[in-house]
């Protein structure tokens, strides 16, 4: 009799834990994840409009004749194109891409496409992973990707390596989109790791932008190479908030919806340490720009503000209950936010009349602000018990000495086991594989003879 009696006591209990999850969840807006964020500067958001029209350029058939260009145009001058790959150039093997000599900022760029529904090639690119399959400067990565990015880099290492001799002060930046940011990331990793296939190109001459970014990386990998790669997101875009692994995503494409209220779910009952402390878990990389341009229980578009950080927790880990999840994450309104978003911070300049002299020290003072984040960021990492996250050291970037150490020695062992010519040849794959090996559960694991002392 007392169980019968104590049934509806535990529905009531029930219904109120469901009431207060239902709550929390229709109350959480894309506008919380970056509250206690920072404003971004005109000067760091400058390039990222333009390299999204860059993006929309791959579309194209004929950048000669264009059949979509956005208001404006893409700011291409068709002269200054190197090359442009399509998929009958890549085999499948990469998403179509550009390379563009950008003589007015000083930048090389290689512009990388989205996902192309209609491309079983993309897919095959996505589905190649698995949790904890792929492991690279001592965290994990998403193994498909990886291999687009080290085909790239094989395809147009000499290329890219002219560039960048010959214009020795310009930056090089990849940028792509959704499929194509996580493939961009992952360029930017193999280059600031192996920086002498591109004839010993500085860490500080390398920038990625991720536009609308896959989580590609664990989270280590994800804060210690911010300094690096910077992701875009728009208010409230799915792909940077879901840890369902990729190929689960777009296995379940057409029932997207169920399948992220069904992850909605999950991860809220999984506490946030417990997700810290997982190496295999996939993030947004690098430093984090977040366009919010919508409030909660107000209608319409609201001038675009965007905030930027290098988070450690609190990284986009819960998805945002919207019916703007997947519009939010289009290429064309991404590109058209962040236009209005750098013409406001523009204006509010012009109003303000900073002089120039001020306007050189405020990029310094924030060049300033933003290594000292940096360097926050992995402290936090090493607090928040990540694994495999350690602190920059004193004396400069612990990323210099450890490429410096594996250049030393990888170039040691190809003088003693080949020629000079067999060392150029060698393909970024290859190079993959000789520097890591798989552990007996198959995991790919870095060599005793490149492992750190």
């Amino acid at each position: 009799m007392s169980i019968i009696c104590g049934l509806p006591l535990l529905e009531c209990v029930y219904c109120l834990a469901c009431a207060r999850w239902a709550w929390k969840r229709c109350l959480h807006t894309a506008g919380h994840d970056s509250e206690t964020w920072g404003l971004a500067t005109a000067e760091e958001f400058e390039p990222v409009p333009r390299l999204c029209r860059y993006i929309l350029a791959v579309y194209e058939e004929d950048l000669q004749h264009p059949l979509w260009e956005p208001p404006g145009g893409y700011g291409i001058n068709p002269d200054w194109l190197i090359l442009g790959r399509t998929y009958e150039d890549t085999q499948g093997q990469a998403p179509p891409y550009i390379l563009y000599v950008d003589h007015d900022h000083a930048d090389i760029v290689l512009a990388i496409r989205g996902l192309n529904l209609a491309k079983e090639s993309d897919y095959q690119l996505l589905l190649d992973n698995k949790l904890g399959k792929k492991k690279f400067d001592g965290g994990y990565v998403h193994n498909g990707l990886l291999k687009a990015a080290g085909w790239v880099l094989d395809a147009e290492c000499e290329v890219l390596k002219e560039l960048v001799e010959k214009y020795s002060n310009y930056t090089l930046t990849f940028a792509g989109h959704s499929l194509g940011s996580g493939v961009a990331a992952m360029l930017a990793l193999l280059v600031v790791r192996h920086h002498d296939k591109l004839g010993n190109i500085d860490r500080m001459r390398v920038r990625c932008y991720a536009i609308a970014p896959a989580r590609c990386m664990s989270l280590n990998l994800a804060v210690r190479y911010a300094d690096v790669i910077n992701s875009v997101v728009l208010q409230d875009d799915f792909l940077p908030r879901t840890a369902t692994p990729l190929e689960d995503i777009f296995k379940s494409l057409f029932c997207l919806p169920c399948l992220l209220c069904l992850r909605c779910m999950r991860d809220t009952c999984i506490p946030e340490e417990k997700m810290l402390k997982d190496p295999r878990r996939l993030y947004a990389p690098g430093r984090l720009y977040h366009i919010v341009e919508r409030k909660p229980f107000r209608l319409g578009r609201f001038p675009p503000v965007v905030k930027t950080a290098v988070p450690v927790d609190g990284r986009f880990e819960h998805i945002v209950l919207s019916c703007n999840a997947t519009s939010d994450h289009a290429i064309i309104w991404i590109e058209r936010e962040a236009r209005r978003a750098m013409d406001l911070m523009l204006e509010k300049d012009q109003i303000m009349e900073i002089p120039a002299k001020q306007r050189m020290e405020r990029q310094e003072t924030m060049a300033r602000e933003h290594i000292e984040e940096y360097k926050a960021a992995l402290q936090r990492a090493v607090t928040l018990s990540v694994p495999h996250a350690y602190s920059p050291s004193q004396y400069g970037t612990f990323d210099e000495s450890e490429d410096g150490e594996n250049s030393q020695k990888s170039g040691g062992e190809t003088s003693v086991g080949s020629s000079g010519k067999s060392k150029n040849k060698e393909s970024w794959n290859e190079l993959i594989e000789r520097v890591f090996d798989k552990d007996e559960s198959g995991h790919m694991v870095l060599k005793k003879s490149h492992r750190d002392d």
